[in-house]
């Protein structure tokens, strides 16, 4: 049974309703504003700035932002460094073929990779995102101190 609109039980029933939209709406705005999530990762003197995609895994990377790394050589097209701490990897795939440009997460060795050059089929790997900008700065033979920080729109 519904309230009379024009009673003091019904305004409230009403003003009650429209306050939930409100909150799920500035929810769904602030959720929509996080997509794409951008980073910047400074290389020395140069700025490389890539996009980020939304998995479990780049929201757990993104909380340990800002984060500077230092990046070496491996295979001669990835440039991996140690992470602070393991990463979430729940719903993610089984591994990925990467390209040059993919940041990803090696769950096994809790690295972030990011591929200066493409590579085959790897069990392990999480895509995180793509360098969009300034991939030659990452491409450099290492070791790279580079610090990452989210650009904020």
């Amino acid at each position: 049974m519904q309230a009379n609109p024009s009673t003091p039980e019904g305004k409230t029933r009403r003003l009650r309703s429209a306050v939930l939209w409100f909150f799920a709406l500035s929810a769904l705005s602030v959720f929509a504003q996080e997509l794409p999530m951008k980073i910047r990762l400074h290389v020395n003197s140069d700025i490389a700035t890539a996009t980020l995609v939304d998995n479990a895994t780049t929201r757990d990377f993104v909380a340990l932002l800002p984060l500077t790394i230092t990046l070496v050589d491996f295979a001669k097209v990835e440039r991996i460094g140690d992470l602070p701490r393991k990463l979430s990897t729940v719903g993610a795939p089984i591994g990925m073929d990467p390209v040059a440009g993919d940041i990803t997460y090696y769950a096994p060795w809790n690295n972030l990779t990011i591929f200066a050059g493409d590579n085959v089929y790897a069990d392990g790997l999480v895509r995180m995102g793509k360098v969009a900008t300034g991939l030659a700065a990452l491409q450099r033979s290492g070791p790279l101190k580079v610090r990452i920080e989210r650009i904020q729109d």
